[in-house]
């Protein structure tokens, strides 16, 4: 726009967007920059009557009005009238009345707008225009009200209009003005307009009935262009008087700060600094010199930064959420490398302790506002949101708007729905781009793309307008974490409205960075899931144990934590449960907290190459190599390899001489990847390294292997704080399994493929995952006391929810257990138990120690009737209680003769209403075929994308598609006992045998994995059945495993990790070769009969080393 703007050598542009703001201070920068003068307004809706009135035949259609801002005080205004067109008058648009208006006017010019301004509309009365153009004269005085023409040839009635605008002018002296309505750049966006408003309204190109503008140009006209349209100078000149009068200037750049409310006698500087010592006391102890100068070398530089509020405001909010019992986390971004932070309580990690540098958090030579980013338990972080609100002031504290852009795929997706294709059409070119790709980019890489744009002319259509919609702003949410706080009225700075899903909360209608832009006070609180788990696991623990466990005085050196890091038995452990992560830390075998650290840095695009160098140096495999010997001390805890950010700025201090205020620059420029920038940095950092003693040469090698690390490695604090969390996880996860994994439950409850994952992960622990039971099963997954095994959470129960689930428990806690249906069903009645509810309850097993499942379903209706006696009963009983009237008598509840659910059917409840086979499984029985007709499920990952697999399991879901050739294809999924994958059927392999591709099919499919769209899935090659009938083996009474001569103790260890994770019946005898012969020891572990813990053994140990035996005799004879 502002590009356009300046190519047609435009003096000034006006940004009007209708009832919102939200481009305002993005456009101002733009124009400043372009040399244009930036004029903010709006295109206002106006209530016909009240603003608070809200009837749809008389209030559903309001007037627009355009509204610029002269100065400070009518931009001002303009903040507040958006502001209460949202909060106060929205009825479908955001309204505002003509009083609002007129206690708001000052500073604003006003135009009668298009042809939806209510003196356009009315045009064709003319007593009634004359009286409406005086009510706006009224509120804005002659000299701020205008006339609008706008020039639509294409449009018989503007015409007439404009005769009456300037009939209308003669009468009353208002002067007119001619615009141009810009609602795209050239006339050849028209159509991209037409279809983003097709993906906007939900509708179809082609629908007749959807809204559309394409009988007008709505493009950027010429000053030529312009005054031959207007035919008068006379209403260009106005205009161009109009942009002479406003002459607004935003400050940009400021910090705005609220001031926080200290005791009588102090100021925010003395507050401070005596919480500071404070805390320190009660941190350290006995405080060291080194202590007391870190805290006051820090103090000094807040204090010149003047931000000693921020600080107060972080530490008071942390401090209600940790009185609360709110889970908050050790630190979040560098922060964390504050001692001021940590003395307030704030953060959790001693900067001295972990070596974090305050520098990179605060830098005393280029001042910008901090930035305390925190996370607090997902579950309760409103009520810290709420706290900041009532303490501040409503109106001084918002959330924070935040844009979805139309990224290539979504693009695709949206123009592909918008042009009428077919569903399956849009999918199937939204998959063929890379994750993160543009369109452009994603052409020149991926062939099958660029073949099908060349030779597919609807194909063509569809990604040129992709091309041309790609990063259009689509939609407005909520910022996951920021918040606002500001000194005087948010409104005296920033717009507000509700957000966009109908919350009551408040959202600003500026995004984070023009937020900042504007300098107010912005703080990340952050909803972490993980930090809900860490509570709800220490709350089973300490109802199933009463041990409470602090999770700042855990030995941070655990055996048993470091052996399930070094299995990978990693799942649910926060930021080290991918598949690759796992993989790197059976490597790595960490051993000490350095070591997490360093792998939660380096496990990220950039950093991620220099892992094998890390897990290698670490290991002895790789000789530890300095460019210089004053990247030793730097770089020697972490083998030679810069792992994070800090290690950056102490190379360019030590080696080249920079302050760590220069070293943060150098890391800012990096990060920007502007050459002019980066080119000035390193001149400074190879003249700098040249003067300490360095050569040149030396000097440029250090460089660039700095370089890419500044760009994209993790701040050192940010890497301690996650790495705490993974610790903290991990060790509860190796301490305490069961509540662990109850926890973990919990917070994917909503999630049925993820607890699907977490399920598998109970069953290799060794940890069983029961059906619900009613007796048994609390709100949430529940650890029973006497077996630590886990009970599936009634609230996860489909059809039932938390509401009647809390009753359920509620009424067994204070009634004791239920004894029957019967007594079920009267101690909860029909208040909260439906047809819906109680079906939910018998299919999934929560009701099985009543009866069978087939036999109380099959009775339905007759315990809905029993219920319905029951509630009856009870009203005539109340009714009853002063009189003599007989009582009603509720028959005893018998259910009929049944015959009980077969398995197929249990299962297929259980599916249905829990998302999975708990209470067995379809395969049961069946491991060890299936393992021999192909690999488990849950151990394809990552280093098998690309490459042909086999495997075996039921196919659970089938869905049919019909390729654009007309051909039929299918998207299946395929299951086993330890998970699932999407399985794809392209027309080819299903001609092959298209009868068996049905659900309940046991079936072996070979293909190659692919993960285009970031899942992993299997492109069909071909499909067998599973003949279960042949394969039928016998049960072995022991596991022999051949163990070869000269074996070394980690090849033991790795035998013993393999076999600890298939725990089970039968006994392991090791066969130990001994002066020509074997000795036959037999171990204390005994293992499951599982082919896939055979199949690895003798990977590891070469073929037929391990074998399951079924003879009766021992291996000795």
């Amino acid at each position: 726009l502002v590009n356009r703007a300046k190519e047609l050598k435009m003096e000034a542009l006006a940004l009007t967007d209708h009832g919102v703001m939200y481009g305002a201070i993005e456009f101002y920068k733009e124009c400043l920059k372009a040399g244009i003068k930036p004029i903010i307004g709006t295109e206002m809706y106006i209530a016909p009557r009240r603003m608070q009135d809200k009837e749809t035949k008389t209030d559903g259609s309001p007037y627009h009005l355009v509204l610029l801002a002269k100065n400070e005080t009518g931009y001002k205004n303009l903040l507040k009238i958006v502001s209460a067109a949202h909060l106060e008058g929205f009825y479908y648009k955001p309204r505002v009345d003509k009083k609002y208006l007129a206690n708001h006017a000052e500073g604003l010019i006003a135009l009668s707008a298009c042809m939806g301004g209510e003196i356009p509309l009315n045009s064709s009365q003319k007593d009634k225009i004359v009286q409406i153009a005086n009510s706006y004269l009224k509120i804005f005085g002659k000299e701020n009200f205008f006339l609008e023409l706008q020039f639509h040839p294409e449009y018989p009635d503007q015409g007439k209009i404009n005769q009456a605008l300037i009939d209308l002018a003669k009468k009353t002296g208002i002067a007119l003005v001619a615009t141009n309505d810009i609602h795209y750049v050239k006339k050849e966006d028209k159509d991209a307009h037409e279809v983003l408003l097709a993906v906007q309204t939900g509708k179809n190109y082609d629908d007749n009935d959807r809204m559309t503008l394409k009988n007008f140009d709505l493009s950027m006209t010429s000053p030529e262009e312009m005054l031959k349209l207007a035919g008068n100078p006379e209403y260009l000149e106005n205009a161009a008087k109009i942009a002479g009068r406003c002459d607004l200037k935003i400050s940009l750049g400021q910090t705005i700060l609220p001031k926080f409310e200290v005791p009588k006698g102090e100021t925010a500087k003395t507050y401070l600094e005596k919480l500071c010592q404070e805390g320190m006391i009660k941190r350290y102890g006995k405080v060291t010199t080194q202590v007391k100068e870190r805290l006051n070398y820090e103090l000094s530089i807040i204090e010149k930064c003047k931000f000693e509020d921020y600080f107060l405001i972080v530490a008071d909010y942390v401090g209600f959420a940790k009185e609360s019992g709110i889970l908050v986390g050790p630190g979040r971004g560098s922060a964390a490398g504050s001692m001021v932070s940590y003395v307030l309580d704030i953060t959790d990690l001693d900067p001295i302790e972990y070596n974090l540098l305050f520098e990179r958090f605060l830098n005393p030579e280029r001042i910008s506002p901090p930035d305390i980013d925190l996370d607090f338990a997902d579950d309760r972080r409103e009520e810290v949101i709420q706290y900041i609100s009532k303490k501040y002031g409503q109106d001084h504290v918002a959330q924070i708007i935040t844009f979805g852009v139309m990224k290539a795929r979504m693009a695709i997706r949206d123009v592909a729905r918008a042009l009428g294709m077919s569903y399956d059409d849009g999918d199937r070119i939204a998959k063929l781009i890379p994750m993160g790709l543009t369109l452009d980019e994603s052409l020149s890489t991926v062939s099958e793309l660029k073949s099908i744009y060349e030779n597919e002319p609807n194909f063509t259509k569809l990604i040129d307008m992709a091309k041309r919609l790609e990063n259009v702003v689509r939609n407005a949410g909520t910022h996951a974490a920021g918040v606002v706080i500001s000194e005087k009225p948010l409104t005296e700075y920033v717009p507000l409205q509700h957000p966009p899903k109908g919350e009551e909360s408040l959202i600003t209608q500026y995004s984070m960075n023009y937020l900042d832009d504007i300098g107010l006070l912005k703080v990340d609180i952050l909803g972490l899931a993980n930090l809900t788990i860490i509570k709800n696991c220490l709350r089973i623990i300490r109802k199933i144990s009463q041990s409470e466990i602090d999770l700042d005085k855990i030995p941070n050196d655990d055996k048993k934590t470091f052996e399930l890091l070094s299995a990978g038995a990693t799942a649910g452990v926060f930021q080290l449960e991918s598949d690759g992560m796992k993989r790197y830390l059976k490597d790595l075998k960490p051993n000490n907290f350095e070591d997490i650290l360093s792998m939660v840095a380096l496990y990220r695009p950039g950093p991620m190459e220099s892992i094998n160098d890390f897990i290698n140096a670490k290991h002895g495999r790789k000789k530890i190599t300095y460019l210089d010997p004053k990247l030793q001390p730097i770089l020697e805890k972490t083998y030679g390899v810069i792992v994070t950010q800090d290690q950056v700025l102490q190379i360019a201090r030590y080696f080249a001489g920079f302050s760590y205020g220069e070293a943060d620059i150098l890391r800012k420029a990096v990060g920007k990847k502007i050459k002019k920038l980066l080119d000035e940095q390193k001149e400074k950092f190879l003249s700098g390294a040249i003067k300490t003693g360095a050569d040149k040469k030396t000097a440029e090698n250090v460089w660039n292997f700095i370089e890419p690390f500044a760009k994209y490695g993790f701040n050192r604090a940010h890497a301690a704080c996650y790495a705490k969390i993974s610790y903290q996880t991990a060790y509860l996860k190796a301490r305490y399994p069961s509540a662990f994994m109850a926890a973990w439950l919990t917070a994917e409850q909503q999630n049925i493929d993820k607890i699907a994952f977490a399920v598998a992960e109970c069953r290799r622990m060794n940890i069983e995952v029961l059906p619900p039971d009613v007796n048994e099963s609390f709100v949430e997954f529940g650890v029973v006391k006497d077996t630590n095994n886990i009970r599936f959470g009634l609230a996860a129960i489909k059809n039932v929810g938390a509401g009647v689930s809390e009753k359920i428990v509620e009424e067994r806690k204070t009634g004791g257990p239920y004894v029957s249906l019967e007594d079920f069903l009267k101690r909860l009645t029909g208040r909260i138990l439906n047809k819906k509810v109680i079906e939910a309850l018998v299919k999934s097993g929560g009701l099985d120690r009543f009866g069978e499942r087939n036999q109380m379903l099959s009775a339905i209706e007759q315990i809905l009737k029993f219920i319905s006696n029951l509630d009856k009963k009870a009203a005539k009983d109340q009714l009853n209680l002063f009189s003599e009237k007989t009582k009603i008598e509720v028959s005893k509840l018998v259910l009929p003769e049944t015959p009980p659910a077969d398995k197929k059917l249990r299962l297929s409840w259980e599916k249905e209403l829990l998302g999975m086979y708990i209470s067995d499984h379809p395969l049961k029985g069946m491991e060890n075929v299936l393992s021999e007709a192909g690999t488990p499920i849950n151990e394809l990952d990552s280093k098998n994308i690309g490459k042909k697999v086999k495997i075996a399991g039921i196919i659970t879901y089938v869905r049919k598609i019909v390729t654009k050739n007309k051909e039929p294809m299918l998207f299946a999924t395929l299951e086993d006992i330890s998970g699932k994958t999407e399985v794809l059927v392209f027309p080819k392999v299903l001609k092959q045998n298209n009868q068996i591709w049905q659900t309940d099919s046991i079936v072996a499919i070979e293909g190659k994995t692919n993960s285009k769209d970031g899942d992993l899935k299997i492109i069909a090659e071909s499909i067998t059945e599973v003949n279960i009938g042949q394969h039928k083996e016998m049960v072995p009474n022991k596991m022999i495993i051949n163990i070869p001569s000269s074996t070394k103790k980690d090849l033991l260890e790795k035998i013993k990790e393999i076999i600890s994770n298939y725990p089970g019946e039968i006994p392991v005898w090791l066969k130990i070769p001994k002066n020509g012969g074997f000795n036959d020891i037999k171990t204390k572990s005994s293992v499951s009969f599982d082919r896939t813990l055979q199949k690895k053994l003798n990977e590891l140990l070469g073929q037929k080393a391990a074998r399951f035996d079924t003879s009766t005799t021992n291996p000795a004879i």
